[in-house]
């Protein structure tokens, strides 16, 4: 049987999710295929895998899309990981570099900016790894993922996006979800929610195997993050899609 091209994140938040993926008897039916975020949802729109952990913004590009199993990278508040950082107090911002490797955390600070923080800075989509160099006086940038987590022992101010997400709505916020394009067997996606859930219960496992100093992923897997793409996630995502289609914040 020809095997199922999944596409994912070789982020540490991830690592709970495809700890099962890298397991029998799913191994045996799928090719994992890293790239960052916004990389993986373009790989799905044109074909590239098959199913992706692809950032939620990106959705309203794809014709059709199916959500694939329960589980996601979310957050019920504070997830640590996806920021604006800055040396200022919002208010003194005069310029926002966006993450090149992020979709929905582009579109949720542009939200947030336009909508309830009533900021306008000049906003610059950085192209690769350098801009974070450029976070310093009145220039902030977002940074998301094991950066963002770097990024949070140099900073002075951080504004978290699920933090702010919650406050404003009272929803938890999904960032990324398992989406295809073309619906997936019932059998293939019985089997791939069950590795999903496996990592879930070896957290003790994958910090121990995940040297990282410069965080407490203990507190990051079992605090900050939130995996199962329960009913209130659900609601939060389609807030978040609501709101990014009334005009269009995703770049």
């Amino acid at each position: 049987m020809k095997k199922i091209r999944v596409g994912v994140v070789n982020y540490l938040n991830t690592k709970p999710l495809v700890y099962g993926l890298e397991r029998k008897p799913i191994s045996d039916m799928i090719e994992l295929i890293p790239a960052y975020p916004a990389m993986l949802a373009t790989m799905l729109a044109n074909k590239k895998i098959d199913v992706g952990l692809i950032p939620v913004a990106a959705i309203t590009d794809l014709d059709t899309w199916h959500i694939v199993g329960d589980y996601c990278i979310g957050a019920e508040g504070e997830i640590a990981s996806v920021c604006l950082f800055s040396e200022v107090p919002m208010h003194d911002i005069k310029t926002v570099y966006l993450d090149y490797q992020s979709r929905s955390s582009v579109a949720l600070l542009k939200w947030l900016m336009r909508e309830y923080w009533g900021i306008e800075p000049e906003i610059i989509q950085a192209m690769d790894e350098s801009y974070r160099e450029e976070i310093r006086g009145t220039t902030a940038g977002l940074v998301i993922g094991d950066r963002a987590l770097e990024q949070r022992r140099i900073s002075t101010f951080i504004y978290d996006l699920g933090s702010e997400w919650r406050s404003i709505t009272g929803l938890p916020f999904v960032f990324a979800a398992w989406v295809s394009t073309e619906k997936l067997p019932e059998e293939f996606i019985a089997i791939f929610n069950e590795a999903n859930g496996l990592g879930l219960q070896h957290i003790d496992e994958i910090v121990a195997e995940t040297p990282f100093p410069t965080f407490d992923l203990k507190k990051y897997y079992t605090l900050h993050l939130s995996y199962h793409l329960d009913d209130r996630k659900k609601a939060g995502m389609e807030r978040f899609l609501q709101a990014i289609s009334q005009k269009d914040t995703v770049s």
